[in-house]
């Protein structure tokens, strides 16, 4: 009778007690979020007061009281310009390249990683793919800059060693989206395969066991065991991937680029940046931001609900 009055007592709890008294409980795990939680709330939320720039004919002296309201004029004088029209299309471009090269190669990497059976190996071969993640985008342009020199390049060396003809290939239209796309890989996937790592080190052994005893091959346990097993992190990364359409990387584009690639290289956030900081417009670079932010929380909301429907998984 007292564990039936105990249960029926706990049901009668109002949820807010409860919730308090769990949050209580786990008052230490809370409290180490707060500094991630301060970070987010000051750096990423706060500053969405600054979106009615983009309404406004904003002077930076007078402020926002002395700003003259203008409604979807700079909108309307963004979709009329030439320049971003090309930079938003360069923009959707290159980040396509991008999250298909971005996604897969982590993935093929965590993949062959996991298949390697001398630890020492494996280790070595980790810490050599992670290391270019700690490498700024101005160091990392200048060693991609010395390695595609025409003179000292490596490249250029080994292409003049076959037959070929030695080319300045970051001044080539041509060449130089793909250059930002194997680059980008190259820098970014060894950091990006520790999250599918981590998949793959949660999934049950037993079930590898089961397919060995069945008879299956290396291969065949690492297309019908370990991608299936993943299958959640990778659908979860896609979505959180594809939110950052509009975004193609500032920082490795104004480290390489230059104006004899500029009609294929200028991005959103290299306009962005130039309006704003070099022109100081403020508000046009600010009603570029936001058609940024707008477009890639569609994409978001849209990727999520067909996860949804195809595999009955998403973020929220």
């Amino acid at each position: 009778m007292e564990r039936v009055a105990a249960g029926i007592s706990k049901k009668q709890t109002p949820l807010p007690r409860r919730r308090l008294k769990q949050i209580w409980k786990y008052k230490l795990l809370y409290l180490l979020l707060l500094p991630a939680f301060a970070w987010v709330f000051i750096f990423d939320y706060l500053p969405l007061n600054g979106i009615r720039i983009a309404f406004m004919d904003y002077n930076i002296v007078q402020g926002f009281p002395a700003s003259r309201w203008v409604g979807f004029q700079h909108f309307n004088a963004l979709f009329e310009s030439e320049m971003f029209r090309n930079a938003f299309k360069n923009t959707l471009i290159i980040s396509l390249y991008k999250m298909i090269s971005g996604f897969v190669a982590p993935i093929v990497l965590a993949l062959s990683l996991n298949e390697i059976r001398k630890r020492w190996f494996k280790k070595t071969l980790q810490t050599a793919v992670y290391l270019p993640r700690f490498v700024s985008w101005v160091v990392y342009g200048g060693i991609v800059t010395i390695l595609l020199s025409p003179e000292t390049g490596l490249i250029n060396k080994a292409v003049e060693f076959f037959g070929g003809t030695p080319a300045y290939l970051l001044v080539e239209p041509n060449y130089f989206r793909t250059i930002l796309v194997v680059t980008d890989a190259l820098k970014e996937m060894g950091w990006a395969a520790i999250i599918y790592i981590a998949a793959i080190a949660g999934l049950n052994p037993e079930v590898y066991e089961a397919a060995t005893v069945d008879g299956a091959t290396r291969f065949k346990k690492m297309l019908h065991v370990t991608l299936p097993g993943i299958t959640g992190t990778i659908i979860v990364i896609f979505i959180l991937r594809v939110g950052y359409v509009m975004s193609a990387g500032l920082d490795q584009i104004i480290n390489l680029y230059n104006p004899m690639v500029f009609e294929v290289g200028d991005i959103l956030d290299t306009y962005i940046y130039r309006v704003g900081i070099e022109q100081f417009n403020l508000s046009l670079a600010a009603a570029a931001d936001v058609i940024k932010g707008v477009i890639g929380f569609v994409l978001v909301l849209v990727a999520n609900q067909i996860a949804k429907k195809v595999n009955d998984s998403g973020i929220f």
